[in-house]
């Protein structure tokens, strides 16, 4: 099911959810029919992607896309899971296969302009997302040479390692792949990078990582002598206002909701994210607890244990509340496609 939220954005389904380390995740996206061109998108392009809030009704946040357009399959963007991140943990956590994300079309413009020049590619963490794009193009669209250093914190934290290395061996003339991992060299400094970028003071080079990494990049390259027009960092910024502010957040298709009450569990099918939860529940036979059913009391309060909600009004929880799991029955509609709650 497709449903178009905005002029501009859409829902898509999430085909499945891949872990690749312990701390990200890549979430296979598929595109409906009619909306090829609309997704059609260039390596190093990210998706800009609405993540249910509970505080603010959705945030927005950029992902990269870790596939490549030159190769066929589906979408595919990858995410880590930043300290005191809400968004990646609320993705990380809660999207399953079957789920669905809505998202803008794919923008961005950390992109080689030719893939038959040789390429100095640097990436640390998460930042290897849009420069694994750009490697599985060049190596299927152009005749180039790269090289690309990858640090890390350890050898647990690399994303995409095997499919790195594996891509260097078969292409052993074209491909080279430098790992650093801080466990054995500590943090890449500025008069590292420079020694390494040194041989390569010719190419074009496409920086991403932690703002620290690009800074100490940025430093070696201009130290080589490197003119700006040949140095590419990508860099994600806050955005100017919410795009799907105007727009609905709940899940969509029929949702399954499990309910503790009165010691007693309750796995009811078929609810319509239109419906409220107070009103599903009463209309499968559950003498739910209620009062002003206005969102201004806490009568009907549970705590969620599963999956996400949103409230169409709540002047009674306060953010340490809502951390905590707690929702308004009476007010709430889902954001998953499973949700769990337990009346205390």
């Amino acid at each position: 099911m497709l449903v178009s939220v905005t002029e501009e954005s859409y829902v898509l389904p999430v085909l499945e959810v891949v872990p690749e380390t312990a701390e990200a995740c890549s979430f296979v996206l598929g595109v409906p029919e009619g909306l090829e061109e609309v997704f059609a998108y260039r390596a190093g392009q990210f998706l800009t992607v609405a993540v249910p809030s509970a505080l603010t009704g959705a945030v927005a946040r950029s992902y990269s896309l870790s596939s490549s357009p030159a190769e066929p399959g589906p979408l595919r963007v990858t995410v880590k899971r930043s300290p005191g991140g809400y968004a990646s943990h609320w993705l990380c956590d809660h999207v399953r296969a079957g789920d669905h994300l809505r998202v803008l079309p794919p923008s961005g413009i950390f992109s080689p302009a030719s893939y038959d020049v040789d390429l100095l590619l640097l990436a640390a963490g998460s930042g290897i997302t849009p420069i694994l794009s750009i490697i599985r193009t060049a190596l299927v669209a152009g005749t180039g040479r790269l090289v690309l250093l990858y640090a890390n914190r350890d050898r647990e934290s690399v994303i995409f390692g095997d499919v790195i290395d594996a891509l260097a061996v078969e292409h052993p003339y074209r491909l080279t792949v430098v790992h650093w991992l801080e466990t054995e060299r500590g943090l890449p400094t500025a008069e590292a990078l420079q020694a390494f970028a040194a041989p390569y003071a010719e190419w074009d080079t496409f920086t991403c990582g932690p703002t620290p990494f690009m800074a100490g990049v940025a430093e070696a390259l201009r130290a080589l002598g490197l003119p700006k027009a040949r140095r590419h960092q990508e860099r994600f910024v806050s955005l100017g206002g919410n795009p799907f502010e105007d727009a609905s957040v709940d899940a969509v298709g029929p949702v399954q909701v499990t309910v503790e009450l009165a010691g007693e569990s309750h796995v009811l099918d078929d609810w319509d994210p239109a419906v409220r939860l107070i009103d599903h529940l009463e209309a499968r036979g559950l003498a739910v607890p209620f009062s002003c059913r206005k969102g201004d009391c806490s009568s009907c309060m549970a705590r969620l244990v599963d999956g996400d909600l949103r409230l169409d009004a709540n002047t009674i929880l306060d953010e340490d509340d809502l951390r905590a799991g707690l929702r308004l029955v009476c007010q709430a509609h889902p954001l998953t496609s499973h949700v769990a709650i337990r009346y205390e």
